[in-house]
């Protein structure tokens, strides 16, 4: 059964009802803006937005039926125990997505990041979990890129001023 096609993303907590489907989609799977996608138990939605967007788990895409429910799939994870501080300051220094939890922190499978963080006194554990990393900053979603957020986008912020990027790598 074809849903048709999502054209507008609707955010977690503002929709109610129960969704007509549900996707099921990874880390780098919810970061887009046009792609057919499969709906559980079979069939497929076309989705169609503006702008690439950033997909939370509980955010639906409206479609002419309703909304189909966007989940998050398991992935490959490492769950980062040890000095939390000192470890997510390393993370962050290689620009590494970190969902951060209260006993613990998660990123993406990485042997050299799991080796780095080892070296570094971690308690690393290869799972497969659904990764919900932070958001930026400056907004909603995900930090591509260096902007100042939907206020200066919508204004037409263009980069007409000096940034000193200094990062020890």
């Amino acid at each position: 059964m074809g849903f048709g096609t999502a054209g507008e993303v609707v955010r977690a907590g503002t929709w109610q009802g129960e969704a007509v489907a549900r996707v099921v989609l990874d880390y780098e799977g919810r970061f887009l803006r046009r792609k057919r996608l499969a709906v559980e138990g079979g069939g497929d939605v076309l989705v169609d937005l503006p702008q690439t967007v950033s997909l939370e788990p509980g955010d639906g895409l409206r479609v002419e039926a309703g909304v189909i429910e966007v989940a998050a799939a398991a992935e490959p994870l490492l769950r980062i125990k040890g000095n939390l501080v000192r470890l997510a300051w390393h993370i962050g220094n290689r620009h590494t997505p970190c969902e951060v939890a209260g006993d613990h922190l998660l990123i993406r499978a990485d042997h050299v990041l799991a080796n780095m963080l080892a070296h570094l006194g971690a308690e690393v554990e290869a799972i497969d979990a659904p990764f919900r990393p932070e958001g930026g900053a400056y907004g909603h979603g995900r930090t591509h890129g260096h902007s100042h957020g939907p206020e200066e986008q919508s204004r037409g912020h263009e980069h007409d001023h000096e940034h000193e990027h200094r990062h020890g790598h």
